[in-house]
């Protein structure tokens, strides 16, 4: 097969690279690789500068494929359909690998990488110059995510349910307009707005557990459960999945979601923004491809 690009976050820590070698002992068996350590955006450029056609590996979490089918969509839709991706979950999340069933052991994501499935994806594009690959989620979602990053490196995976109880506790309810391809579907107190390419927030969370990636069109979840004991219950019937089954849960899908009113903390693929006071997110069907395991 062709050669290789292999992108990997420079401030990775031990146990991270450990898990980055089994993947590369994989990588390196067909060729000899490059292997690129990005310590900043500027880097991921210069790294894509170099790829030259070639497939590339992210190794990392959905922030860091967030950031690099980013950068590729922003020199053209083109260059973004014509490469192809490839991920090594290394990530304290890693919710895309999730959704998508690849392996969380490294060498066997690798292998995936060498020989799986080329998948046309779907992308979620923003009016904010941002895209979204997995899912997004603006209100209490956001705010637990906001909690949970001081605690991110030495919880991992579990700061994210501390987050979602501490916002649980303090976070009021915002008053969110929310339209679906152009019809208004949620006018009043809000507690979340998901928008979701695949299935999971969080590490695992299952926001939106019938969401698909390469379907066409996104998922869109509002959460108008705000008073203490119907949060309570909605918390719960989350942990479980089963939070759709509820009144004050709206599920649907479509091409085009409008949030507006209050500003608030918008979180994309784990990377939480400023306050927006309104934000429009369309899907772009089979905008980029990424390799999934075969079968």
């Amino acid at each position: 097969m062709d050669e290789l690009l292999i992108i990997a976050n420079a401030q990775a820590g031990s146990a991270q690279d450990e898990r980055l070698q089994a993947a590369l002992d994989v990588l390196r068996r067909p060729g000899k690789p490059e292997v690129v350590r990005c310590a900043s955006p500027d880097d991921v450029d210069d790294a894509l500068d170099r790829a030259q056609g070639r497939r590339i590996v992210v190794a990392g979490g959905d922030g860091s494929m967030h950031l690099i089918v980013k950068r590729l969509w922003e020199r053209g839709p083109d260059t973004l359909a014509a490469t192809e991706l490839g991920l090594v979950p290394l990530g304290t999340g890693n919710d895309l690998a999730i959704g998508l069933e690849l392996p969380e052991d490294p060498a066997e994501a690798a292998q995936v990488c060498l020989d799986g499935t080329v998948t046309a994806l779907d992308l979620i594009d923003t009016d904010r110059g941002e895209i979204v690959v997995n899912a997004s989620h603006a209100g209490l979602g956001a705010a637990a995510a906001e909690r949970s990053q001081d605690l991110k490196p030495s919880l991992g995976p579990a700061a994210y349910p501390l987050g979602a109880l501490v916002a649980g506790v303090r976070e009021a309810a915002w008053q969110l307009r929310v339209t679906l391809d152009g019809e208004v579907v949620h006018d009043g107190s809000t507690l979340m707005v998901g928008i979701a390419n695949a299935p999971s927030i969080g590490g695992g969370t299952q926001l939106i557990p019938r969401a698909l990636p390469d379907d066409g069109e996104l998922d869109l979840i509002v959460v108008s459960a705000v008073g203490p004991a119907a949060r309570l219950a909605f918390g719960a019937a989350l942990r479980n999945a089963a939070h759709l089954d509820r009144d004050d849960v709206l599920h649907a899908r479509g091409h085009e979601v409008g949030i507006s009113g209050d500003a608030v903390v918008h979180d994309l693929d784990g990377e939480l923004y400023d306050e927006w006071p309104s934000a429009t997110y369309r899907v772009v069907p089979a905008a980029w491809r990424l390799l999934t395991p075969v079968g």
